[in-house]
């Protein structure tokens, strides 16, 4: 009863947390910008045909900046808030309450989940209008968008937790968002994977970003489009194969370095945090 009574906490923070950020112009835009020029960059390239169609190569960009914008609100964004709230001594608060951590947890997963549903509806649905080419009244639609982005979230989120608990701080995390921007270059996002040389389509298949964003390409692109991607088809059973392989590895050690986390967090491990922070030269 207590852990039902922390998981209802959580869901009530999260929420609180999420509005926060959706009525917040300026946190809302510090989430969107970079999509934001992404796909401006791509509305510049709307006129230059896909290789080997006649479609458009913006608007077969648009579910990978989609993808890109997941893991940058979710896995990054989850990342970030579990790394500050470790340095300002909430995640040492929540480790003093009983099921404190559950609360805590429930709240974080699901304030980032519905900021990453927000942002891509609030991109997606101008956009379809603004690339010709984004079918978003096709027939099951919205299901596949519906069953990607769950899926897709499910696989990125627990990274998100794992490198909460295990960057040392939130500086470290820069490096960590450069890493994903290269990863976003060797997983189509911005051109089609097909395009690449033979061993960086491996390396881009590896990652969760490349799978959820041939699956919002597969939601939302013509059918026809599916001969430029691997196999010349969306692959829909290895989309659910390798997002579950890897949200199901998350789920599997998340828990266990966010528990050992906890249990290393103390008043004087905060208070050294705080001083570092202190002793750091301003920008």
């Amino acid at each position: 009863m207590t852990r039902l009574v922390a998981v209802r906490a959580g869901l009530v923070r999260g929420g609180i947390e999420f509005r926060h950020t959706m009525t917040s112009v300026g946190e809302l835009l510090g989430w969107l910008w970079l999509p934001l020029v992404a796909l401006a960059v791509m509305f510049a390239l709307r006129d230059t045909p896909v290789p080997g169609t006649t479609f458009s190569l913006g608007a077969q960009a648009v579910p990978g900046v989609l993808a890109m914008n997941s893991v940058f609100s979710g896995l990054v964004g989850l990342a970030v808030a579990l790394t500050m709230d470790r340095e300002d001594g909430t995640l040492l608060r929540a480790k003093a309450t009983p099921n404190g951590m559950v609360g805590y947890l429930v709240g974080a997963v699901t304030a980032k989940a519905a900021l990453v549903v927000a942002t891509l509806l609030l991109m997606l649905v101008p956009a379809a209008f603004v690339y010709d080419g984004i079918e978003l009244d096709r027939p099951g639609a919205w299901l596949t968008l519906a069953w990607v982005l769950a899926l897709g979230l499910a696989a990125l989120l627990p990274i998100g937790a794992v490198l909460g608990a295990t960057v040392a701080n939130s500086r470290s995390l820069g490096l960590v968002m450069f890493a994903f921007l290269g990863l976003s270059a060797v997983s189509g996002v911005f051109y089609p994977i097909t395009a690449l040389p033979g061993w960086l389509q491996l390396v881009g298949q590896v990652f969760p970003l490349y799978w959820l964003g041939l699956g919002l390409r597969s939601a939302v692109l013509p059918d026809a489009l599916a001969v430029v991607e691997i196999g010349g088809s969306w692959r829909p059973v290895e989309t659910v194969v390798v997002l579950g392989l890897w949200a199901l590895g998350g789920a599997l050690l998340a828990p266990g370095l966010l528990r050992r986390t906890a249990a290393r967090e103390s008043g004087s491990a905060v208070a050294a945090r705080r001083e570092q922070v202190a002793q750091r030269p301003a920008a």
